[in-house]
């Protein structure tokens, strides 16, 4: 090999090991989304007339909470979900789609076993300020051991509330993720911020897992996982309609229906 053509690969190895670390975080970052299996285009909310469909059904009616169909964190640590469907509830061990948009509620009754459907004392749409306009952080029934003395407990119930885009429905799936498991959704979406990932550019997959309290009762904790990752195109389109979508949504003032007791 002549000296000219050494000279040339030395300098590009020197060029190599004086790229910033930064700009390598962004390599390592694109080649790992890149090694997730592309998704085909078969969610029916991304076509261009789902929006019309939704405001022309409407007719000018809120689109409230009660309408959505919801899955909740299963009891007694089943790890199944129960999916409503148009012939009655469908078991599930996991969930699939586009997460569009999720809030993290919260709120407080002041009996310790309201009956389902009793709206709440206090709540907060984003677990920051309260509804009528007091600082969550500041409450009594925020803090630990609060619910009871038997538990480290808050009295005031909080939440996780994922709107769940699925291929076959331009509505998404409302999916309840209960306060044990609001840390580890929390940390899927921030480990999605940390490589400059939008959370609705990707397909997440949500599955159950048995634990037990300090108390000994068994209880659900959720995993979620990217499996997939949706095209340029997709993903721009995904957002569009999440953004557009919501705007109906929070339109409706729907914050009662944010915190049932259930």
């Amino acid at each position: 090999m002549d000296n000219t053509k050494l000279k040339g690969r030395m300098s590009g190895k020197v060029q190599e090991l004086q790229q910033p670390a930064g700009d390598q975080n962004i390599t390592v970052a694109s080649a790992a989304a890149a090694s997730l299996a592309p998704v085909e285009s078969s969610y029916l909310a991304l076509n261009n007339n789902a929006l019309d469909i939704i405001r022309a059904n409407l007719k000018s009616q809120p689109l409230t909470l009660d309408l959505f169909d919801i899955v909740k964190s299963p009891s007694g640590g089943s790890t199944i979900f129960e999916v409503p469907g148009l012939t009655g509830n469908e078991a599930a061990t996991e969930l699939s789609g586009i997460v569009l948009d999720y809030t993290t509620p919260r709120a407080y009754w002041d009996t310790p076993d309201p009956v389902e459907g009793t709206p709440p004392v206090c709540m907060s749409q984003n677990s920051i300020i309260s509804h009528d306009g007091k600082s969550c952080a500041l409450c009594p029934y925020n803090d630990f051991g609060s619910k009871d003395g038997d538990s480290n407990a808050k009295a005031c119930k909080e939440s996780v509330l994922l709107f769940l885009l699925r291929p076959n429905s331009i509505i998404p799936l409302l999916v309840r993720v209960p306060v044990t498991s609001k840390p580890r959704f929390l940390k899927y979406s921030t480990r999605l911020l940390s490589t400059l990932t939008p959370i609705s550019s990707v397909v997440t997959k949500i599955t159950l897992e048995k634990a037990t309290s300090k108390q000994g009762k068994p209880y659900a904790l959720f995993n979620f996982q990217t499996v997939g990752t949706l095209s340029p195109e997709e993903a721009a389109q995904a957002r569009t309609f999440g953004q557009q979508f919501m705007e109906i949504v929070n339109a409706a003032q729907m914050m009662p229906e944010l915190a049932e007791a259930s």
